[in-house]
């Protein structure tokens, strides 16, 4: 019999957008000869619906005005049917779900919130689990417990307002540096400070997409990710390397690229490449990390590598950063999803 996937797209994050373009390239490249998918929408409100169109309305955004619509909420009888509930003319409908496949990135989606809320109905999380999420997800718990583990970060420290203590903390950092909210996605809200005139407006940017602050000390070098599934162990796409012109990776350059090139795979020799992959592997381990993860790194001017952050739930379009590391490793983008899935249902079933 078919195993039945609720993959959940949307979400109260500013990452809605985003999470709609990634949700259709899954729901596209899912087998469905070995798999029923039950598209799940939740509305920039929280509302959950059940989605019965096309993946086309899902990247249009116009998913919430079809008729092919339910309303839905989650069953949290953890003992009981692990199902979503669904409500139209006909009544109260029940439907079965062996595993949910969330991808909403930032919060409400990527931060351990929704991955409770599954734990809790007793529906297995295919990706990592409510406490590596939400580790992942702080910035600063993140480089904590990476830095605890021998693992470079970047100096930094959080605030929750502009005052004199922020520009002194800033101070001490030195310039250029960082301005970042504390749980978000995508460089939302993120601002390169060069000076002491730039620094309240980048805090007050950073404050509108939460309610704190890291300041972080600005790497010189280069940025690298690595693509981490479960298989068989841990399996690891080519690391890339992001080329800039200008200061950083911001959201219109992830997304609308102008003025930066990603290589992938990166020209890198081997000796850097197997440290890059044993740090993301260190990363992975010290985080707890479970399913799939991109593993966001700095390799500086001196060649030590940092930790800058994990994407718990990276981008999943054809063009995205992670299916491209994976694809440079020899794994397709269907074969990406099938593994992943795969691997988790084989994980609940050795556990059950």
């Amino acid at each position: 019999m078919k195993k039945t996937i609720a993959v959940i797209f949307g979400g109260r994050s500013p990452e809605y957008h985003v999470s709609l373009q990634s949700a259709a390239a899954v729901i596209r490249n899912i087998n469905t000869e070995k798999y029923r998918v039950v598209m799940t929408g939740i509305d920039s409100l929280g509302n959950w619906h059940v989605f019965e169109g096309s993946t086309e309305e899902i990247e249009k955004d116009t998913w919430k005005d079809s008729s092919a619509l339910k309303p839905a909420v989650l069953s949290l009888d953890h003992e009981g049917t692990h199902c979503l509930l669904t409500f139209g003319e006909e009544g109260q409908d029940m439907i079965p779900i062996d595993a949910a496949f969330p991808v909403m990135h930032g919060a409400y989606g990527e931060d351990g919130r929704l991955q409770g809320a599954l734990e809790m109905a007793g529906i297995p999380v295919i990706g990592c689990g409510m406490m590596s999420s939400a580790l992942c997800m702080d910035k600063l718990l993140a480089h904590r417990i990476a830095s605890s583990c021998g693992i470079p970060c970047a100096e930094g420290t959080c605030v929750n307002r502009y005052d004199e203590n922020t520009r002194k903390a800033a101070e001490a950092i030195g310039y250029p540096l960082y301005v970042k909210p504390l749980r978000a996605g995508s460089s939302y809200g993120i601002s390169r400070v060069c000076s002491s005139e730039e620094l309240e407006e980048a805090v007050r940017n950073a404050l509108r997409y939460d309610s704190t602050v890291i300041m972080e000390e600005e790497i010189r070098g280069f940025e690298t990710g690595c693509a981490v599934i479960e298989k068989d162990g841990l399996f690891m796409g080519r690391p890339d390397r992001i080329i800039l012109q200008d200061a950083y990776y911001d959201y219109t350059e992830k997304y609308n690229p102008k003025n930066s090139e990603i290589q992938c795979p990166a020209p890198f020799d081997a000796e850097l490449s197997e440290r890059i992959r044993k740090a993301a592997e260190a990363v992975w381990h010290a985080l707890g990390c479970t399913g799939f993860a991109r593993i966001d790194l700095f390799v500086s001017e001196e060649g030590i590598i940092y930790f800058n952050e994990v994407n718990t739930i990276p981008g999943f379009t054809a063009h995205s950063r992670f299916p491209k590391m994976m694809e440079a490793a020899g794994i397709s983008f269907p074969e990406l999803i099938d593994l992943i899935i795969e691997e988790r249902l084989k994980k609940e079933g050795e556990t059950a």
